[in-house]
Formats: C-alpha cells, sequence, structure tokens
C-alpha cells in the first residue's frame, strides 16, 4: 500500500521534462502569434536603434532614452533605500556622543567670548595710548593690479617681469604683494608697460621682518638654494617652528603687519645667530597676478567718545611726568585765591589813625609809640595794642582778591622781628591775640 501511494505522488508531482513540454505545447499551439510577436518587437528595436531624439545638448538615439526610462525607478527605489539607512545610521545610532560634544563646544564658546572680551579691552587701550603717545599707523592706501609676464630665468637672480610700468604710477622700491602675502619689491621700471620685481627669496633682497608671538626682529634674505631665511636673531633667544612672520616695517617698503610666511626650522647660525628658515606665505614659483603699492597713507587711530573720556583718565595714571595745565583766567584763579592765604595789608596813614585814648589810660598815645606797639604777624594784618584800640571791637582780617594767571603758591611764613617793649603800653587783649 506504501509503496503504491508513493508511485501515485510521484505521478502527480510536477516534474522539469513535463514543465518544458507544456511550454513546447503553448508554443505549438501559439506559433503565429508568438512569431508575430517576435518580429513586431525586433523591428520596434531596430526602429529604436535608428531613431534619434533631439535633446538640450545632442540627438540621442531613441533606445537609450527607453533604457534610461525603464532603469531610473529601480534605480531612485535603491538610492532611496540606501540614504534612508545612511541617515537612520548617522541621526540615530552615530550620535551617542554629540551631547557631551555639545557641552564642551558650549564652553569653549564661552571661554572664548570671555577672551574676546579681553581682547577688546586690550585693543581699545592700545588705541588710547598711540593716540596719546603720537604714534602713526600705516595704511595700504592704493594699489594697482599686476600680471606676471615672465622670470628672469636663472638659478641666481629670481625675479619675475610684471605687465605695468611708469604708466600706471609704478616706481622702483615699491612693495609687491598677493592676497597671501609678501613678493618683493619693484628693481627696475624698464618703460611705460614693463617692470622687474625682485622676489624675497633672492639672495640680494632684504625685508625688515619680525615674529608675530616673540616679536624677535630679523632681516628676511634668500639663500642661492632659493631659500628664504630668518637672520640677526641671537642664539639665546628661543623661537619655536609654526610661528608667524610678519613684515615689521623697518625697511620703510613693505608695510608693518603684513604676512611673510611661518618658521619651518630653527638651527644655529654663524657669529651667535639663529639660521631661522622660513616657508613663504606666498608661492613664489607660481605667480600670475600681484598688487603692487603705490601708495600707503599714515594717520592716528580714531576714537569713539568713551575712548576719548578713558584717555584722559590713562593720560593722568600712565604718564605722571606730564605736567599739569596752568590756570588761565578769573575762573580758575577762584580756587587758588581761597586756598591762599592773604597778603599783608598796607599801613594806613598817619592822619587816618585814631588817637582815640585807651582804656584806663588819659594820655594819648603818639604815631611814634603807636608804630612801635603794632606788631605783625606772620601772613596777617597789623594788630594794634590794646593803648591804642581802646574800647573798639577787635581787628578783623580782610583779605583782598589775588590777581594771578598762573597758579598760586603760598609764601613762606615770615618770622616777627622782636620790638623793645614799651613801658607805657598795656598788653594785649586776650581777643587780639594772633590766631
Amino acid at each position: 500500500m506504501q509503496e503504491h501511494a508513493l508511485a501515485v505522488a510521484s505521478h502527480e508531482r510536477p516534474t522539469t521534462n513535463d514543465v518544458f513540454r507544456a511550454m513546447e505545447n503553448l508554443i505549438t499551439r501559439y506559433r503565429n502569434v508568438t512569431i508575430l510577436v517576435a518580429v513586431l518587437f525586433a523591428q520596434v528595436l531596430g526602429l529604436a536603434m535608428q531613431v534619434k531624439r533631439n535633446t538640450d545638448s545632442e540627438p540621442t538615439r531613441l533606445i537609450r532614452i527607453w533604457a534610461v526610462e525603464a532603469v531610473t525607478p529601480f534605480e531612485k527605489a535603491i538610492v532611496w533605500c540606501q540614504n534612508g539607512v545612511a541617515g537612520l545610521w548617522h541621526n540615530y545610532f552615530y550620535l551617542r556622543g554629540v551631547r557631551q560634544e555639545n557641552r564642551d563646544l558650549r564652553a569653549e564658546i564661552k571661554r572664548l567670548r570671555l577672551a574676546e572680551v579681553r581682547w577688546s579691552e586690550d585693543a581699545a587701550q592700545a588705541r588710547r595710548l598711540q593716540v596719546l603717545l603720537g604714534f602713526k599707523e600705516q595704511f595700504i592706501s592704493r594699489t594697482v593690479a599686476a600680471q606676471v609676464i615672465g622670470s628672469s630665468g636663472s638659478e641666481q637672480s629670481r625675479s619675475v617681469y610684471i605687465d605695468k610700468g611708469s604708466a600706471a604710477g609704478i616706481k622702483p622700491d615699491m612693495a609687491v604683494i598677493t592676497s597671501d602675502g609678501i613678493v618683493g619689491k619693484v628693481l627696475t621700471v624698464y618703460n611705460s608697460n614693463t617692470a622687474q620685481v625682485l622676489l624675497i627669496d633672492d639672495q640680494t633682497s632684504g625685508v625688515g621682518a619680525i615674529l608675530e608671538k616673540s616679536r624677535l626682529q630679523g632681516v628676511l634674505r634668500g639663500t642661492p638654494a632659493g631659500e628664504v631665511v630668518l637672520e640677526k636673531v641671537m642664539s639665546d633667544e628661543q623661537v619655536q617652528p609654526g610661528e608667524a612672520v610678519l613684515t615689521s616695517g623697518g625697511d620703510r617698503i613693505f608695510p608693518k603687519g603684513l604676512p611673510v610666511g611661518t618658521v619651518a626650522k630653527v638651527s644655529s647660525g654663524a657669529d651667535f645667530f639663529l639660521s631661522i628658515r622660513v616657508k613663504p606665505a606666498a608661492n613664489l614659483s607660481k605667480l600670475e597676478e600681484v598688487l603692487v603699492v603705490t601708495s600707503v597713507e599714515e594717520k592716528e587711530p580714531v576714537l569713539t567718545d568713551a575712548d576719548k573720556v578713558r584717555a584722559a583718565d590713562i593720560l593722568a595714571q600712565r604718564l605722571p611726568s606730564v605736567p599739569d595745565k596752568p590756570a588761565t583766567g578769573a575762573a580758575q584763579a577762584g580756587p587758588a585765591a581761597a586756598t591762599a592765604p592773604p597778603p599783608p595789608k598796607p599801613p594806613k596813614p598817619e592822619a587816618a589813625q585814631s588817637t582815640t585814648p585807651a582804656s584806663g589810660t588819659g594820655s594819648t598815645a603818639s604815631p611814634a609809640n603807636r608804630s612801635a606797639n603794632a606788631v605783625k604777624p606772620a601772613g596777617g594784618a597789623a594788630i594794634k595794642p590794646a593803648t591804642e584800640q581802646g574800647t573798639a571791637p577787635p581787628a578783623v582780617r580782610v583779605s583782598e582778591p589775588v590777581k594771578s594767571s598762573g597758579p598760586a603758591t603760598p609764601p613762606p611764613p615770615a618770622k616777627p622781628k622782636p620790638q623793645p617793649p614799651d613801658p607805657q603800653a598795656q598788653p594785649p587783649a586776650a581777643e587780639d591775640k594772633p590766631h
């Protein structure tokens, strides 16, 4: 029974031969239709290969357009799946440390803001001090663009030729720069349309340079091998590779602060000097366009109203040796007169002097006795003795206005001269004693 069941099952299951046999029967049954479809497809394919459709760029065969249109949906689906998987990875799984990175970036932003405030204050203070000390800054006010048309073609002389000359206002010893850094200086102006530029890597060139951080100054020169070195820096100085080199302005050709290059290598030189190799900021071997500085303007920094107010404070704190401005006019002499002691009162004429007898005496004081008994304290008015004053009130010191155009200085106190005692004079009253 089992063997019979297996045989029946094997007869019911279709095999490969059965499939091919069924296809042959189908083709045999619909032979004419199959041949017609194959012929039509071949004709359409042949026409598609021969017919061209005009596009924006050039004519394209129709079969290529059909192939692109048939394949494009599948490619779009594949690209969409790739972008979705990549976005899921980068936007979700790969962002595990982004939160900590954001915290670090926020802290760095705060630190940079504080540093910016400090640097802005230092820059404002530097501008104020420049104004107070009369320093001037150099600015490039005019340049002429030129194109490099040739080179020297020799290893002994490194120079280039430009297509601008005297007609464009170019003269010898003018600085030649690019957007990256300095290039050289104008050596010779041949005619109205040609000039020769000596590059900084020539062995006869010389540029005043300064290191940006250490502020060490030296002379930038070229070598016969085409390298650029910084000379005249003492061997006991510390120079780090990678430090920026700027123009110092001491050669009176290049304005101060233009980029020259970076320190590439530091080694010991001759005569107690360092040999500092500098990598130029501009590519001197691939120069095409340059700028010739035809005019340099010198002017003082411009300050705002707030800076001007603070400049006075810095002038009082940083420059104590500068004298104060002398007071001029009656308005400035008023405070000085209030602090200075009054000058001595001129003596009254004898005709206007009082002859009133003193209290307790019946005699009249003579002018000689009055002049002898009068005592003048230092810096004050004369005080009369009791024999001359009588019952009059105590003397009041009256100060006169000081007429002076300069700063008031108090006179030195004068010691009263001792007077011989007068037997007829009585001792002065308590309220008449000099204060």
